[in-house]
């Protein structure tokens, strides 16, 4: 399965290790993925999503539905 943020998008970067003399080799940066369960009160029903931590701040912050309502115009999710 592929690390990405079901409503974000947030995927997997590359990017280098840099060592004290300053030889480079490549690594990953990966999105810190939470498998969470948020209930949705428009639809009485609760869903499971697999999102970053950063984007559980934002629902919290913003409400699921609005979250979910960016995240489909932005093209990440459709249903």
């Amino acid at each position: 399965m592929a690390r990405v943020c079901d409503l974000t998008g947030k995927r997997t970067r590359v990017g280098n290790n840099v060592s004290h003399a300053n030889n480079k080799t490549k690594r990953k940066f990966y999105p810190n993925l939470q498998k969470k369960r948020f209930y949705i009160p428009e639809q009485d029903a609760w869903v499971t999503l697999r999102v970053a931590a950063s984007t559980i701040r934002t629902i919290n912050k913003n409400g699921i539905m609005a979250t979910l309502k960016k995240s489909k115009e932005q093209g990440f999710i459709v249903y």
